[in-house]
């Protein structure tokens, strides 16, 4: 087993940067998801830890070995694609046996008519059958070898490429959006699955995706790309509970998080309602900051005195959930709420009511994006502060 390390890789089209610097290390056993919105650069560097694509700088290792010149097919490096890239003419059988007939058999031995006669073939031949049989009843489609893909479903191809994939027993295995092709019950069902071929190969795991619950649900670390650039490299709870940058913030979490533009007072603090702010850093007075707090730390006050005046929008029922679209009447803009059904009883689009925020849960960003260190102030402190 080996870890793996990139080291800043940099990748341009034309006058196009694509990646810009992006380094990560993952341990030996380890599964980071890279989760990042459409044309981040996710595939791309999938793609050039392959050796489907070249960087223009940087370099890959795995254990002690860079990889960066390497060929593809000498990296033991194993791809799952998005569309599953089977062989159609081949049964299930032929498609997991590839990379061992590759692997095993000399050019002469895999000829049809001069293969028989080389010495080895036939024991060769049998063994790649037993670990097919073996790898396809692992992973429960040993009643499938016969078939070919297009008399599979998209959850059975699914895990043919996985077998194909798992059966050359790679140093890094690499997922490119491996379940975007099932439909949603199916994709829950999968996620468990691969994150137990994970444990049981052992080896590294980068799996891309743009869907933000599986790379909650399934990874060990997430790696939040944004343009190009790595933002924040955690684990799930980490990447939601403290995001480093306000893309991260804005790109994980549903219901999407609360932002408001807001600036520094002239003491250096920010405030917010009733609420002040000072940041670990100094802040020049007037600079500009960007406010967040998650959903379901906005409570919603129906008859008290305390918090922002606000009108209902919009309820959603979401089951275990309700989701309150609340519009503040003194700035306009839309605060979302998350509560439980025993919070959200009663209340119905139209209704007025006041919005509390939990002061330890404000983040403060700076004009850059950066998360800045802050907390929030004692109300003796802050009248004090205000008043000079």
């Amino acid at each position: 087993m080996s870890a793996l390390s990139l080291r800043g890789i940099h990748k341009s089209f034309s006058a196009n940067q694509i990646l810009k610097g992006v380094s990560l290390d993952a341990g030996e056993n380890e599964f980071i998801a890279l989760v990042g919105p459409s044309g981040c650069g996710k595939s791309t560097l999938l793609r050039i830890l392959a050796g489907l694509e070249s960087a223009d700088g940087g370099e890959i290792v795995v254990g002690d070995r860079d990889l960066s010149p390497v060929p593809a097919a000498d990296r033991n490096i194993a791809m799952v694609f998005q569309s599953y890239a089977l062989y159609p003419h081949l049964t299930a059988a032929q498609n997991i046996a590839v990379p061992l007939v590759m692997r095993n058999l000399t050019r002469l031995q895999r000829l049809p008519l001069v293969g028989p006669l080389m010495p080895g073939q036939r024991k060769a031949i049998a063994n790649i059958k037993r670990e097919v049989r073996d790898m396809a009843a692992s992973l429960k489609i040993d009643h499938l070898i016969d078939r070919k893909p297009g008399q599979m479903s998209g959850g059975q191809r699914q895990r043919v490429a996985l077998g194909r994939a798992m059966v050359r027993r790679p140093a890094v295995f690499l997922m490119d959006e491996p379940l975007s092709n099932l439909d949603a019950n199916l994709r829950v069902h999968a996620r468990g699955e691969i994150v137990e071929l994970h444990r049981r190969a052992g080896v590294p795991t980068i799996y891309v995706t743009h869907d933000q619950a599986e790379a909650l649900s399934m990874a060990d670390r997430v790696a939040v790309m944004i343009g190009g650039s790595l933002l924040q490299l955690a684990s799930p709870q980490v990447i939601y509970d403290d995001p480093q940058h306000v893309e991260v913030a804005k790109f994980i979490g549903q219901p999407r998080i609360n932002l408001f533009a807001s600036q520094a007072a002239p003491d250096g603090t920010v405030a917010f309602g009733d609420i002040r702010l000072r940041s670990a850093e100094k802040l020049t007075p007037g600079t500009p900051v960007t406010i967040g707090i998650r959903p379901e730390f906005v409570a919603v006050n129906r008859n008290g005195q305390h918090g922002l005046p606000a009108r209902i929008d919009r309820v959603e029922f979401l089951g275990s959930e309700i989701i309150l679209y609340c519009r503040l009447d003194a700035i306009g803009e839309t605060v979302i709420a998350k509560l439980s059904p025993a919070e959200g009883t009663g209340l119905a689009v139209g209704m007025s009511v006041r919005l509390e925020f939990a002061p330890d849960r404000l983040f403060v960003f700076a004009e850059n994006g950066r998360r800045l260190p802050s907390f929030p102030m004692s109300a003796d402190v802050a009248l004090e502060t205000a008043n000079g």
